[in-house]
């Protein structure tokens, strides 16, 4: 028989070992069954047909019931009967032994499992011939952990896991859990608190707050990208072009009523927009699970759930389905440097700092009210890493954009003295999350994925392989260029002479990293104004000068990145409550602004020297950089096989005639793109052939005399 101790904590949901207890076990000559029901009349055994075999008595007062088997019977099932005389039948979840094996739980136990999302979290999985659910959590310093939901009223004292004390992993297998049940995990801590309930740190998908609980789901989505999935390979395509249109989901559109557009709205929507505008991925701002619609995904709870706000995980996959089909790749925004602390998610998970660090000064970001993950330890980087693969084989995406790498590298990143810790040789440098990044990329690429990474300090090497002694990303974002030059085009053109050399600089070190050049969302916001709200002048030439600026970006080295709007001209900062400004278009300076941005992305994709020597300094070179009297700027993209494309920009409104030109080659040079062609809403300045010959200038063999269109940029190739 029980102690009455044991029996009261049953009672009370505070037993931390419930199978040693509950389910069959041999008492004696016996073999008895123990199960707790609350809120029960009557617990009998029932057989296969529903047939009662036997009764279960209850023990002393509470709800803990005993009863001895039938002879002969191996399988049993339990049927409750209420107050209300309804009756319910189940599977005892504690006949069932550990959903883990001994590999699992080895690989867990050194944090390398790349497939940890298969087995913690909740799973449809059958035991024995029972299909169920099994649950499983990390919570190594919990008192005791029930899984709770709809199924079992949310009461802790049902299904209590089973501890695996090596691991710290708590697990069970639930036969009467089904698809689409919402549950959260209870945990009492070790000073015998109850917490308040926890959202699975592995669910895959959630409800919508304020209920933040986790769905048990299973994805039977058939793929049909095959061909585009086997083209991927671990060596990254820095020779193609990358031109990515940034997109925040909820608010490139809304539906006639101002929601959200849903993913397979989107797939028709969206993906037909951006293969009209010939940009070559799409980059969504985090879709990872996240409470508050004003982070912009950037605070994120599920870190292996695509938020609910747009679909099931399933309307998702089509999505980027769908964008593989019109052949565009997709790039997401993946946060590992912090997330929130709301009391369902990560934060003081078991009552101890598990994901983030106990010390404030290396577990907090008080400018962003976050935590910061413990990437010393090996389970919180296999929770990080299992994330990423996730993504990118479950839902087949082709990059992650990894956010605010800076603040992951430096531990005094946004402290002043006395709130930081330095490591272990003294320094400011985060050592354990530079062996984190080092292996995410390593592991990304072997997956045939790339990464880029938001990083906006001199770290070297962050786009250097990590046997070359790099960070290992594929890519990283300029944020000099992006600095340096939106500066550079707020200035009056009266007075751009001054700082020419902001336009310039960025040359000095364009091939020490693998760039993309970023005009992201985080320059639309927070009062910044739109790009084209920063133009100096009248309309006609704040358009001119934002015309002239992207045709600069897409002759630049690097990789191209818009934010959705820039294309529209759009005057207003973005918000995420609203739609773009989409009526715009019905006026021809933003309707030609778009038509601009289309050309440029199709002259880009046809054109090997704008893209193909990005990163290397022999397709590259200056033609005039140090005019800065008349702010003209003049340099040649070259391509493997010496084909090149000639980028000329005048940034002030004065037509300048008969301007000479040093060139390389004699010949006709046709001009094959002018921002200020009266089709983008210019005044049709500029050149449709030039003729290049003797005498040569400035070091050229050849010189050509150009007319250059007021605040304008033109492309001219050779004929």
């Amino acid at each position: 028989m029980l102690s009455s101790e044991t029996i009261a904590a049953l009672n009370a949901g505070r037993h931390a070992d419930p199978f040693s207890v509950l389910g069959p076990h041999r008492d004696g000559g016996r073999r008895v069954v123990r199960a707790i029901s609350p809120n029960t009349r009557a617990l009998h055994f029932v057989n296969k047909a529903g047939d009662i075999i036997g009764e279960l008595q209850r023990l002393e007062h509470g709800d803990v019931f005993e009863g001895e088997l039938p002879p002969r019977i191996r399988r049993y099932r339990l049927q409750a009967e209420f107050g209300n005389g309804d009756t319910y039948c189940t599977e005892d979840p504690y006949r069932f032994p550990s959903t883990l094996g001994e590999m699992d739980l080895h690989l867990l136990g050194e944090g390398s499992d790349q497939r940890i999302y298969e087995k913690l979290g909740a799973h449809r999985t059958t035991m024995s011939g029972v299909q169920g659910t099994r649950f499983a959590v990390w919570a190594p310093n919990a008192a005791r952990v029930s899984v709770v939901g709809d199924f079992n009223n949310w009461d802790g004292r049902c299904h209590v896991m089973r501890l695996l004390r090596a691991n710290g992993i708590w697990e069970i297998f639930l036969p009467s859990v089904n698809l689409g049940a919402r549950y959260k995990f209870e945990i009492i801590d070790r000073s015998g608190r109850l917490l308040p309930l926890k959202s699975d740190p592995y669910g895959n998908a959630f409800e919508s707050p304020p209920g933040n609980a986790a769905i048990v789901y299973e994805s039977d989505y058939r793929w049909r990208d095959s061909s585009w999935m086997a083209q991927r390979s671990g060596a990254p395509p820095l020779d193609q072009p990358v031109s990515i249109y940034e997109v925040h989901a909820g608010s490139w559109r809304r539906n006639e009523h101002g929601g959200f557009l849903g993913w397979r709205q989107l797939a028709d929507e969206l993906v037909a927009y951006v293969q009209q505008m010939g940009y070559t991925h799409i980059e969504l701002l985090p879709v990872t699970e996240h409470p508050f619609d004003g982070s912009w995904g950037y605070q994120p709870i599920g870190l292996f759930a695509p938020t609910h706000r747009f679909g099931s995980p399933d309307d998702f996959r089509f999505f980027v389905d769908s964008c593989h089909a019109a052949g565009i790749g997709v790039i997401v925004d993946w946060v590992p440097a912090h997330f929130p602390k709301d009391e369902h998610g990560l934060g003081r998970f078991d009552g101890t700092a598990l994901y983030e660090h106990e010390d404030p000064r290396k577990g907090e970001h008080a400018d962003w009210g976050t935590l910061v993950f413990n990437y010393g330890r090996r389970e919180v980087v296999n929770y990080l890493v299992g994330s990423a693969l996730y993504w990118v084989r479950e839902f087949h995406i082709d990059a992650l954009r990894v956010d605010a790498v800076a603040s992951m590298l430096y531990l005094d990143y946004s402290r002043e003295d006395g709130e930081w810790l330095a490591n272990e040789h003294g320094g400011r440098e985060n050592l354990e999350a530079v062996k984190f990044l080092k292996r995410l990329n390593v592991e990304l690429h072997a997956e045939g994925a790339t990464s880029y990474a938001e990083e906006s300090t001199a770290w070297p090497m962050v786009s250097r392989p990590v046997d070359a002694g790099g960070l290992g990303f594929t890519y990283k974002w300029n944020m000099g260029w992006m600095n340096d030059t939106l500066a550079y085009m707020q200035e009056d053109p009266l007075f751009r002479r001054y700082h020419h050399d902001k336009m310039t600089f960025g040359m000095m070190y364009a091939f020490s990293e693998n760039f993309v050049l970023p005009l992201s969302h985080d320059e639309v916001v927070h009062g910044k104004r739109s790009l084209i709200g920063r133009m100096p002048g009248d309309e006609w030439q704040q358009f001119a000068n934002l015309r002239a600026y992207f045709a600069l970006m897409y002759a630049h080295p690097g990789k191209k990145l818009l934010f959705m709007g820039a294309e529209l001209a759009q005057r207003r900062e973005w918000s995420h409550e609203r739609a773009l400004d989409w009526h715009l278009l019905e006026y021809g300076l933003h309707a030609g602004m778009q038509r601009l941005v289309a050309d440029l992305n199709r002259l880009y994709r046809d054109t090997p020297a704008m893209y193909e020597c990005d990163f290397q300094q022999e397709g590259f070179e200056w033609l005039e950089a140090g005019d800065s009297d008349n702010s003209v700027l003049a340099w040649r993209r070259i391509d493997r096989h010496g084909g090149e494309l000639v980028c000329v920009a005048n940034l002030t409104p004065v037509v300048r005639s008969g301007y000479r030109l040093g060139v390389p080659h004699s010949g006709e040079y046709v001009e094959v793109l002018n921002t200020d062609s009266e089709h983008y809403g210019g005044s049709n300045q500029g050149n449709q052939v030039a003729t290049a010959g003797e005498p040569g200038y400035k070091g050229q063999a050849a010189s050509m005399q150009l007319t250059l269109p007021p605040l304008a940029t033109i492309f001219l190739r050779r004929a």
